[in-house]
């Protein structure tokens, strides 16, 4: 299939600074579907307040869905159930449906304040992550990788449909992945990234058997693109996922878009080389949502018809 034909899905985001005049390009009537992304707040009392004002400002919006991507507290905590009981009751007013996935402040950075990480991520999921539909008062249907039995504990590996594009989250957090503290952690490691790369797969399946337009994968960290770590491959805890969106950018050829958080900063661009043609492969995007003390939200639409090629311009209002 020609490029220009596969790329059918434009996904277009503006960041909104919910602290002043916010401002989003307006959209012609029925030209796609909109949705809100964010993530890594709040880390204090006052992005707890920051975080309020931004629920206020996307409640105004017609959206399809609102996804955060994960840090709902800080490198130091608090990882209480408190903390987590009050954004829960936060997030519940959102007014779309709502899905969140866990970050590395959220369950494996949470030994910095004396807790058990999985002890954390299990609670994470009985608070954020039971039933089959989001958050949020309106809800969304949503398929879990745990309604199989091979991987019955990852409630938190989602997917569902917008339009003709594939929406999949993956608990793959920041902190090298949950790689390289101790043994317990490392194993750890390793049974959660078998879930991972076997939900990737079965995205890829779905991929080509419905033909769908695009591909948008959310995670919480920044996998390293770059390799500033300078980590061996042995210690690397994103190595093996960078690999697979590679070869899963390269089988599709339809858009694979990974939106991600951890570093804290917007960016878009095309991080991954084809090694064949020493090239960036044109059809991956990785997109980089705000984090703290950036309390922002980007906007994406999804067009599903026509053959509009990947698309992101965002708009910053200060």
């Amino acid at each position: 299939m020609a490029m220009k034909t596969a790329l059918t899905l434009l996904v277009y985001f503006c960041a909104i600074v919910v602290t002043g005049c916010a401002y989003a390009p307006p959209l012609p009537p029925g030209a796609g579907i909109p949705f809100a992304v964010m993530g890594d707040t709040p880390y204090s009392q006052r992005e707890v307040q920051a975080l309020d004002e931004l629920i206020a400002e996307i409640n105004t919006q017609a959206l399809e869905f609102v996804v955060h991507v994960g840090d709902i507290t800080s490198g130091v905590g608090p990882c209480t159930d408190e903390w987590f009981l009050a954004r829960k009751k936060q997030f519940e007013r959102i007014r779309h449906p709502f899905v969140l996935i866990p970050g590395d402040n959220d369950w494996t950075d949470c030994h910095r304040s004396g807790m058990d990480p999985l002890e954390r991520l299990n609670r994470f999921r009985e608070l954020f992550a039971s039933g089959d539909e989001s958050l949020g008062q309106r809800k969304m249907k949503l398929e879990r990788q745990s309604d199989g039995p091979r991987f019955s504990e990852y409630r938190e590996h989602m997917r569902w449909l917008a339009g003709n594009v594939l929406f999949v989250t993956l608990n793959v957090p920041g902190s090298n992945n949950n790689l390289g503290r101790n043994s317990r952690m490392n194993d750890e490691y390793r049974r959660r990234m078998t879930a991972v790369h076997a939900w990737l797969d079965e995205a890829a399946v779905l991929m080509e058997q419905r033909r769908h337009a695009g591909l948008v994968i959310l995670i919480q960290a920044n996998p390293d693109f770059e390799l500033r770590s300078a980590r061996p491959a042995s210690s690397d805890g994103y190595a093996d996922l960078r690999d697979a969106l590679r070869v899963l950018s390269l089988r599709l050829q339809q858009p694979v878009m990974l939106i991600h958080g951890d570093t804290h900063y917007y960016q878009q661009n095309h991080p991954i080389i084809d090694e064949k043609t020493a090239q960036p492969v044109p059809n991956f995007t990785r997109v980089e949502v705000y984090g703290s003390p950036f309390v922002r939200w980007l906007r994406g639409v999804i067009f599903t018809s026509g053959s509009i090629p990947l698309h992101i311009a965002p708009a910053l209002t200060q």
